[in-house]
């Protein structure tokens, strides 16, 4: 055979091979969409208040992270809870044949597409309006609020002030659902003292996979109120949660310090949060080479002495912020309280130049994130891709991580704050399926990066995505024993490893209570197909 003739014969295999290839993909898409479409029509017979819209769904497709984008088939807007468990009761029904999975998505607030899922039913949960926030106060042991999974924590915020109370614990952005936050845990610089949102819960409604509706709590299916508090949405969805509740304070003293040594900044940060009724919210944040910080802090904050704040410098250093906020009553004596406040920062050795303070509502206090929010929008900074990353780091290794990623893996924070600052494991319930570092103090370390759209250098996606690889390959490598928050992992290994102890529990959750594993694929958990092939 000559060569010219084996090269004809190869180039016609060739050919055979890839219009065969051709075929079988076509015929593998026509497939899913028949199937896909096949599930259109009941779909659309379903007994709903609200609605099932197959139109107007790409606004589901996205995310803040901004860095996936899958379309579901439709977006639910329900009216009603049984409108929720009516589709899903309709896909559980249709077994193991249905390649349909369900996504409860809340404000789209999540980074990696977990509340998002391709060619299945995003639920749309703001739909699900209560007909109002009730306020239990007279009667009971301790005062609570029954909210939709729905409902926003600022307008929970705004509705409870009316009586003079409020939630215990807080996230730092309050435009975020029910839902949404205690399916991951909820923490904010009053975790320290309350605990995280979970912790603060004293009932659930959930729709499990089966499309069941039930209520739990720690005596009525108490299985399912812990696996769904902090559960990534696996085994139901939080259509009602009853938050419990405090007198409210209404106003806020807010102070800033800096340190440029962090251990003294982190052991500041312990005594506090181990100190018996001082300070109320309690956070820090990391500094690298920034330009005029003190500057920029007197347009909201007074310096405690504004002839040394002028003199100090702050570029091209590392520096450590510890922010606090002590509550008060209109009717408290403001001198005592000041001179409490005072005393308590005698103790610690931040820099003395760098006191500032301010007083402000306790509403605009926690609200605070969204006047950044709005700035950022009106730059068209707000909707750019959002790499974030948030690490929970076990107290006896938190400065060898310091010394290991500040200034030096990280070396910009001009892109986004890094929040850091320690809680009391003792606050938070165990039996719940959120994980935490095993020592009873750990840090909240948040490298809340926002990236330049388009940008290849040192702001864009790719960079800072790698930059974060480096920081958990570093710290996997000095064996720090760290844990993800609002985790993002791709294979089972990982997520076994993440869970650790609780895994088996987490297994067996999933098989109790969404046993076709429908729920929150974008978590990237359970993949439907496998799980089905694993549990039968």
């Amino acid at each position: 055979m000559s060569y010219l003739h084996a090269c004809l014969i190869g180039k016609r295999n060739m050919l055979i091979i890839r219009s065969f290839t051709t075929l079988l993909l076509t015929c593998i898409a026509f497939r899913l969409a028949c199937c896909f479409s096949s599930s259109i029509s009941p779909l659309k017979a379903l007994p709903l208040v609200g609605h099932l819209e197959f139109e107007d769904i790409h606004h589901a497709s996205k995310d803040f992270g901004n860095r996936y984008q899958l379309l579901p088939l439709a977006v639910l807007h329900p009216k009603s809870v049984s409108d929720i468990a009516s589709a899903i009761r309709y896909i559980w029904m249709m077994g193991h044949h249905s390649q349909l999975t369900v996504a409860a998505r809340g404000r789209g607030h999540s980074l990696q597409g977990q509340a998002q899922t391709r060619h299945g039913i995003v639920i749309h949960m703001e739909s699900l309006q209560p007909q109002k926030l009730q306020v239990h106060s007279v009667g009971a042991p301790t005062p609570y609020v029954d909210v939709s999974g729905g409902e926003l924590w600022i307008n929970i915020l705004h509705e409870t002030l009316k009586s003079g109370l409020a939630p215990k614990s807080w996230t730092d952005y309050l435009h975020l659902t029910v839902g949404g936050t205690l399916s991951n845990a909820g923490i904010s610089g009053q975790a320290f003292r309350h605990g995280p949102q979970i912790s603060n819960v004293h009932q659930l409604e959930v729709v499990t996979g089966k499309g069941e509706i039930l209520n739990c709590s720690e005596r009525q299916n108490s299985d399912l109120f812990h696996g769904v508090l902090g559960g990534l949405g696996q085994f139901g969805i939080i259509t009602r949660a009853r938050i419990a509740l405090e007198p409210a304070p209404a106003m806020v003293k807010w102070m800033r310090v800096l340190y440029l040594d962090f251990s003294a900044f982190a052991k500041d940060q312990e005594r506090l949060i181990s100190a018996d009724k001082r300070f109320d919210y309690i956070e820090g944040f990391v500094i690298i080479n920034r330009t005029g910080l003190l500057n920029n802090w007197r347009l909201s904050f007074t310096p405690e002495d504004p002839l040394q704040a002028s003199q100090f410098k702050s570029d091209g250093r590392t520096l450590y912020c510890l922010e606090v906020g002590k509550y008060f009553k209109m009717d408290d004596n403001k001198d005592v309280m000041n001179q409490e406040v005072k005393e308590w920062l005698s103790e610690l050795s931040y820099v003395s130049s760098t006191l500032f303070s301010t007083e402000v509502t306790y509403e605009e206090f926690l609200d605070r994130v969204h006047v950044s929010e709005k700035k950022l929008r009106s730059k068209g900074q707000w909707e750019v891709p959002h790499p974030w990353l948030n690490l929970l780091v076990p107290r006896s290794r938190v400065n060898d991580f310091a010394k290991g990623v500040f200034g030096s893996i990280l070396t910009d924070t001009s892109n986004g704050p890094v929040i850091v600052y320690p809680v009391n494991k003792s606050k938070w319930d165990n039996r719940t399926s959120a994980v935490t570092p095993e020592e009873e103090i750990f840090y909240l370390v948040a490298i809340l990066t926002s990236a330049v759209p388009g940008s290849t250098g040192k702001d864009g996606v790719e960079h800072i995505l790698k930059r974060n690889q480096r920081i958990l390959e570093f710290s996997q490598a000095q064996g720090f024993g760290l844990k993800q928050y609002l985790p993002h992992y791709t294979t089972r290994r990982e997520w076994r490893s993440h869970f650790g102890p609780k895994w088996e529990d987490f297994v067996r959750r999933k098989s109790r209570y969404d046993p076709l594993a429908m729920l929150a694929p974008g978590q990237r958990i359970f993949e439907k197909a496998q799980w089905i092939s694993h549990s039968s």
